[in-house]
Protein backbone atom coordinates (compact mmCIF):
# COMPACT_ATOMS: atom_id res chain seq x y z
CA UNK A 1 0.00 0.00 0.00
CA UNK A 2 1.57 3.33 -0.98
CA UNK A 3 2.55 6.40 1.69
CA UNK A 4 1.11 9.61 1.05
CA UNK A 5 3.18 12.32 2.47
CA UNK A 6 1.49 15.95 3.12
CA UNK A 7 4.89 18.50 2.94
CA UNK A 8 3.80 22.01 4.04
CA UNK A 9 6.31 24.65 3.40
CA UNK A 10 6.71 28.36 4.66
CA UNK A 11 8.82 30.61 1.83
CA UNK A 12 9.88 34.12 3.28
CA UNK A 13 8.13 36.96 2.39
CA UNK A 14 9.13 37.87 -1.26
CA UNK A 15 11.28 34.62 -1.64
CA UNK A 16 8.61 32.34 -2.83
CA UNK A 17 9.74 32.95 -6.10
CA UNK A 18 13.02 31.68 -5.47
CA UNK A 19 11.71 29.26 -3.40
CA UNK A 20 9.61 27.50 -6.49
CA UNK A 21 12.62 27.85 -8.61
CA UNK A 22 14.25 25.91 -6.00
CA UNK A 23 11.86 22.96 -6.21
CA UNK A 24 11.29 23.13 -9.96
CA UNK A 25 14.65 22.25 -10.31
CA UNK A 26 15.03 19.35 -7.91
CA UNK A 27 11.20 18.03 -9.23
CA UNK A 28 12.55 16.09 -12.00
CA UNK A 29 15.62 13.81 -9.91
CA UNK A 30 12.82 13.39 -7.20
CA UNK A 31 10.40 12.67 -9.75
CA UNK A 32 12.98 9.42 -11.06
CA UNK A 33 13.56 8.14 -7.50
CA UNK A 34 12.65 4.63 -7.29
CA UNK A 35 8.85 4.50 -6.10
CA UNK A 36 7.98 8.13 -6.28
CA UNK A 37 3.93 7.61 -7.87
CA UNK A 38 3.60 11.31 -6.88
CA UNK A 39 5.54 14.68 -5.77
CA UNK A 40 3.29 17.69 -6.67
CA UNK A 41 3.38 21.05 -5.21
CA UNK A 42 0.53 23.08 -4.60
CA UNK A 43 -0.45 26.68 -3.37
CA UNK A 44 -2.35 27.21 -0.38
CA UNK A 45 -4.74 29.95 0.56
CA UNK A 46 -2.48 31.28 3.16
CA UNK A 47 0.58 31.73 0.61
CA UNK A 48 2.60 28.23 2.33
CA UNK A 49 3.08 25.58 -0.26
CA UNK A 50 2.13 21.99 0.08
CA UNK A 51 3.75 19.41 -1.30
CA UNK A 52 1.50 15.91 -2.05
CA UNK A 53 3.78 12.97 -2.22
CA UNK A 54 2.89 9.29 -2.93
CA UNK A 55 5.50 6.95 -2.49
CA UNK A 56 5.28 3.44 -3.32
CA UNK A 57 6.89 1.79 0.19
CA UNK A 58 7.96 2.93 3.05
CA UNK A 59 11.44 1.79 2.08
CA UNK A 60 11.44 4.02 -1.05
CA UNK A 61 9.82 7.24 1.19
CA UNK A 62 12.79 6.55 4.06
CA UNK A 63 15.58 6.32 0.72
CA UNK A 64 14.00 9.58 -0.69
CA UNK A 65 14.46 11.49 2.69
CA UNK A 66 18.02 10.86 2.72
CA UNK A 67 18.63 10.51 -0.84
CA UNK A 68 20.74 13.69 -2.99
CA UNK A 69 17.74 14.43 -4.85
CA UNK A 70 15.69 15.73 -1.89
CA UNK A 71 19.23 16.89 0.40
CA UNK A 72 20.01 19.07 -3.01
CA UNK A 73 16.77 20.88 -2.61
CA UNK A 74 16.84 21.33 1.01
CA UNK A 75 20.19 23.13 0.58
CA UNK A 76 18.85 25.37 -2.30
CA UNK A 77 15.52 26.42 -0.57
CA UNK A 78 16.74 27.31 2.92
CA UNK A 79 18.11 30.71 2.15
CA UNK A 80 14.68 31.19 0.95
CA UNK A 81 12.60 29.07 3.94
CA UNK A 82 10.85 31.05 6.75
CA UNK A 83 10.29 28.43 9.47
CA UNK A 84 11.01 24.44 9.10
CA UNK A 85 7.95 22.47 7.10
CA UNK A 86 5.79 20.44 8.84
CA UNK A 87 6.06 16.91 6.88
CA UNK A 88 3.16 14.67 7.93
CA UNK A 89 3.08 10.70 6.62
CA UNK A 90 -0.26 9.59 6.21
CA UNK A 91 -1.83 5.97 6.93
CA UNK A 92 -4.39 5.03 4.65
CA UNK A 93 -7.81 3.83 6.71
CA UNK A 94 -7.62 0.94 3.81
CA UNK A 95 -12.13 1.37 3.17
CA UNK A 96 -13.19 1.44 -0.50
CA UNK A 97 -11.94 1.25 -4.05
CA UNK A 98 -8.58 0.93 -3.84
CA UNK A 99 -7.88 1.73 -7.52
CA UNK A 100 -9.19 5.32 -6.95
CA UNK A 101 -8.64 5.85 -3.51
CA UNK A 102 -9.67 4.18 -0.33
CA UNK A 103 -11.02 6.09 2.75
Amino acid sequence: MSIVVVARLFPKPGRKADFLAALEAASPAIHAERGCELYAGHEAPDGSLVLIEKWATQADLDAHAVGEPVLAYRAAKAEFEERPPVVEALVPLGYGDATRGTV
